[in-house]
């Protein structure tokens, strides 16, 4: 499991609800936790008004006690913490590459509540810089207890679907967690205006099976017997979809991935799948 995590720390309720989530991890599994709070400002905005950088400084080092405190309380964990100057996604990464962590946990939206800008800043800039697994949490759990049980994996064969599954078969012998793996055949069609054939549909199919067969394969290499799922149309929408009704407590992704496109997954399929999901998703490096 995870051994050192970083936590984006700020007084939203999604970042709340990661510190809880990461905390109760520690208290199943052991590891160490850190509290980060990154302090932006522009040159501006200080220079017209000078006293709110060091004002804003000891607000983030009171709330972080005061959420360290909360932890110890709550959880029985005792938690670092850190308040550093600069952007928070830069902030995390880099405090995760100088302190070594396996794991930056944060809620999916943070300071101001800018959602679906935020989303676009904090999130997807840690997602994508992070040297390390990402934790997303949307909002509190009344049932979240820092274990998972019930784990969906859209795999799609590529590389990073790979790492992703090591992970979940990792997470799924820790917990005794089931594994589903979901592969979803896209709408070519659709986007590039081609009709098709029964014979262009029995070879999508066909492919989909070989690539759900090769993650059957991986996992009972790793001692896992895992389940799979093949649905068609939007990838993001399908997995939101079945992971609600399989009642997920856990979506593990590959940092990039469905079907080799790099980075502008993160403009796609993550980042709707961790705007849509009703449970915490993993995001794999």
């Amino acid at each position: 499991m995870y051994e050192n995590i970083i936590i984006g720390c700020d007084d939203s309720l999604s970042s709340k609800a990661a510190v809880a989530e990461a905390a109760q991890l520690v208290r199943n599994h052991g590891g160490k936790l850190t509290l980060a709070h990154a302090v932006y400002f522009d040159e501006e905005e200080f220079s017209n008004a000078p006293g709110q950088r060091e004002k804003r400084f000891e607000l983030g080092a009171k709330m972080c006690s005061e959420r360290k405190g909360a932890v110890l309380s709550e959880f029985g964990v005792a938690a670092d913490s850190i308040v550093c100057e600069g952007e928070p996604p830069e902030v995390l990464a880099d405090l995760a590459r100088e302190r070594k962590a396996d794991l930056v946990a944060l809620g999916t939206y943070g300071r101001k509540g800018l959602n679906r800008l935020l989303m676009g800043s904090v999130t997807s800039g840690v997602i994508l810089n992070a040297p390390c697994d990402v934790l997303v949490v949307k909002r509190p759990c009344s049932e979240c207890n820092g274990r998972f049980h019930s784990i969906l994996l859209p795999f799609d064969g590529s590389e990073f679907s790979k790492k992703a599954l090591l992970r979940a078969c990792e997470l799924a012998k820790t917990d005794k967690a089931t594994i589903t793996a979901l592969y979803v055949i896209p709408r070519y069609e659709e986007m590039v205006g081609f009709l098709r054939t029964e014979a262009i549909k029995q070879s999508l199919e066909q492919e989909a099976a070989t690539i759900l067969s090769s993650a059957r394969k991986i996992a009972a290499e790793q001692g896992v017997a895992i389940a799979t799922v093949t649905q068609e149309g939007s990838a993001e929408e399908k997995i939101v979809e079945l992971s609600g009704r399989l009642k997920n407590d856990l979506i593990v992704m590959g940092s990039y991935g469905w079907r080799g496109v790099n980075k502008a997954i993160m403009g796609s399929t993550a980042e709707r799948v961790i705007i849509s999901a009703s449970c915490p998703v993993l995001v794999v490096q």
